[in-house]
């Protein structure tokens, strides 16, 4: 790497950390907190909106059913977290849902809860910067414009935390997700007083309005849907809870008890703020509504709806504008950094998954400042490919959104359900069984809780977009089982086929030339110093005139290698080098054939471009050609000296071996 590269490398990600010191990257629970549970907290700042924004297409009387939809969320919520704090006791590796369904359930149970948590995470980054996006736009008209814009550059800004390491992007999100929770149970504790102790009549700016609805016709098995379509968005609230099971490894010792620790508090604090949204939502008479041209019956013209926090914030905090904006703000701090959450999640499920060989093996090493730089990468790159298709825009994704979670959440109370079985099978221990009694009971219920909440997204969202996600879903789980396949291929062709330790019985080497110069002369003494049984000169005859040249200047040279001319009517290379090796191993089979080429050393870039591509080809080609080996034989331009001498300074121990960078360098 240049220095300019390398100086913007470290500018960016920091001093590389050595791989011993992975353990000062652990989080205590005080950071764990807001790297892992970011999501499901800033969740409220959008399944309630989505919760109003259902039931408004039956009109005000569907609205009313709101509370106890919300209350429906808060219990499949405390299920889910008591659920999971079982799973991060059992199964403290990191692998989560993927370990758990893979272990109990088998392989392809495995692969369907990577697959579905992936799009998942994927999916966790794009609706979470779209909604800050559209919580900013409320403030600032210059973003509602710009949104893909913005969420764009979010989610770059967020990467480039990430690739820092988990620590630092940990302590850099843990004082806005503060600020969140403070600023959201501020402006609920005091518009529930306003409300309730001091009698203050507080409205929304849209609770003049009346809401038309959509389709007033809605009964029986019609408004049933409507109903359960509304709970299957307000189930949003509950991604991210996965992610702390994924996320164990990443937690300072006592790993399991500080993830269990982190997972109630992650219970606690969103259901407290999803049912105080809620409540305070519908009691300042906020109408929110799918279509508000349409359905926001007095609403002035050009009227623009404001998110339902901003109109909460705007209608508590009336006449004191700073607690609107530090709402504003935070809200959407909060949810651009919940986005984190997946940052964190997505890379060690990547780099579990790598590491069954179902992903590359490259998003199973850490980068320099030990975190998993490729997985994040990925995540990062997918992300934007959503945002800019649906063009950040909320109610398009959140069809797509929460179908995985569910798939993983449903498989893994199952996993968890068989584990408890088969320990209760050979224990003996009474403390110890009633132990794993009570655990298996609470999976249970977890597992029909889950199970049935995904019936319902299913139907509900299927057709609005749901069937994007699994889709997706299918396809990675197919590609993750052809990768698998490959690498059992490769091992196995590697581990079962036995050398016969046969050596070859001559050694053939050609150098290849294009010039007699210096390169072609060091190839030449290279090769001679192989000792090989043939060894001769090759140059592929492309322009008569330079080659009538090379032959007079080669017989007049004292070089004493024979130089074969290889004829080229159509002026190629790479083919008459290919067909001359092809025809020296025809004749000789026993024989190894070694190609020698002369490659230039450069120190730009640019001068790459501008050599040794025809040797790049050549190399290319031959590597694919049994019992031929290619040798590369450097010549250092002048313009490689600098690039050497950053090289060997900047490499670690320089001056320990005693190499001194020259003064001024």
């Amino acid at each position: 790497m240049s220095k300019v590269s390398t100086a913007a490398k470290r500018l960016m990600l920091g001093k590389p950390f050595r791989s011993d010191k992975l353990g000062h990257t652990l989080l205590p629970k005080r950071i764990a907190l807001p790297v892992f549970a970011s999501d499901a907290m800033s969740s409220v700042a959008y399944a309630p909106e989505e919760i109003f924004l259902v039931l408004s297409v039956a009109g005000i009387s569907a609205v009313a059913f709101t509370p106890w939809i919300g209350l429906a969320v808060c219990v499949v919520m405390a299920v889910v977290v008591a659920s999971y704090r079982q799973n991060v006791h059992a199964y403290p590796s990191g692998g989560g849902d993927y370990e758990v369904a893979t272990t109990n359930l088998g392989p392809a149970a495995g692969l369907t809860v990577g697959s579905a948590l992936m799009v998942d995470y994927v999916l966790t980054v794009a609706v979470s910067i779209s909604a800050a996006a559209s919580n900013i736009g409320s403030a600032v008209p210059f973003v509602a414009e710009h949104k893909v814009l913005f969420a764009v550059v979010a989610i770059v800004l967020i990467t480039s935390i990430n690739l820092r390491g988990i620590r630092e992007s940990g302590a850099a999100f843990a004082i806005p997700t503060y600020a969140f929770m403070f600023g959201m149970v501020l402006m609920i504790g005091w518009g529930m007083l306003r409300v309730y102790v001091l009698g203050d009549d507080i409205q929304a700016e849209s609770a003049a309005f009346d809401l038309r609805a959509e389709d007033s016709h809605l009964y029986g098995i019609a408004f049933a849907f409507l109903i359960a379509r509304a709970f299957s968005s307000g189930c949003a609230a509950l991604t991210g809870v996965e992610a702390i099971s994924n996320g164990v490894p990443a937690f300072e010792k006592p790993k399991s008890r500080n993830a269990a620790t982190t997972l109630l508090l992650l219970g606690v604090i969103g259901i407290t703020l999803l049912m105080g949204i809620i409540l305070l939502a519908q009691k300042i008479g906020i109408k929110y509504a799918m279509d508000p041209e349409y359905q926001l019956v007095g609403a002035p013209e050009g009227y623009q709806q404001k998110t339902l926090i901003a109109q909460l914030a705007e209608s508590v905090f009336s006449g004191f504008p700073i607690g609107f904006f530090f709402i504003t703000t935070v809200t959407a701090l909060i949810l651009v950094l919940a986005a984190n959450t997946a940052f964190n999640g997505f890379p060690v499920l990547g780099s579990v998954l790598a590491q069954d060989r179902y992903l590359p093996r490259q998003l199973h090493t850490r980068g320099d400042r030990l975190a998993f730089s490729n997985g994040i990468l990925f995540l990062s790159g997918a992300a934007i490919a959503f945002v800019v298709v649906f063009g950040a825009e909320v109610t398009k994704l959140i069809q797509l959104y929460i179908v995985g979670v569910f798939v993983s959440f449903t498989l893994s109370q199952t996993g968890m359900v068989r584990h408890w079985t088969r320990l209760l099978s050979t224990e003996t221990d009474p403390e110890q069984r009633r132990r794993m009694q009570r655990s298996r009971v609470v999976n249970g219920v977890g597992l029909g809780m889950t199970g049935t909440v995904l019936v319902i997204v299913l139907i509900t969202k299927f057709a609005a977009g749901a069937w994007i996600a699994i889709v997706a879903m299918v396809a990675i789980f197919v590609l993750m089982r052809m990768i698998r396949k490959h690498y059992d291929t490769v091992a196995r062709e590697l581990e079962n086929e036995e050398w016969d330790g046969v050596l070859p019985s001559r050694t053939h080497s050609i150098v290849l030339v294009s010039k007699l110069h210096m390169p072609t002369l060091r190839a030449l003494a290279y090769a001679r110093a192989t000792r090989p049984d043939t060894l001769e000169a090759v140059t592929v005859n492309v322009d008569e005139a330079d080659t009538r040249a090379l032959v007079r200047q080669w017989e007049a040279s004292d070089v004493s290698v024979p130089l074969k001319v290889v004829e080229s009517p159509y002026r190629e290379v790479t083919k008459p080098v290919l067909d001359y090796v092809k025809r020296v191993r025809r004749d000789s089979p026993r024989d190894v054939v070694t190609v020698f080429i002369p490659e230039y050393v450069v120190g730009h870039w640019w001068e790459q471009v501008l050599h040794n591509q025809s040797a790049l080809r050549l190399k290319s080609r031959l590597l694919f050609q049994p019992g031929v080996m290619v040798t590369s034989v450097p010549w250092q331009l002048r313009s490689s000296e600098k690039a050497k001498r950053e090289v060997l300074g900047n490499a670690p121990g320089a001056s320990r071996r005693g190499y001194e960078p020259p003064v001024g360098k």
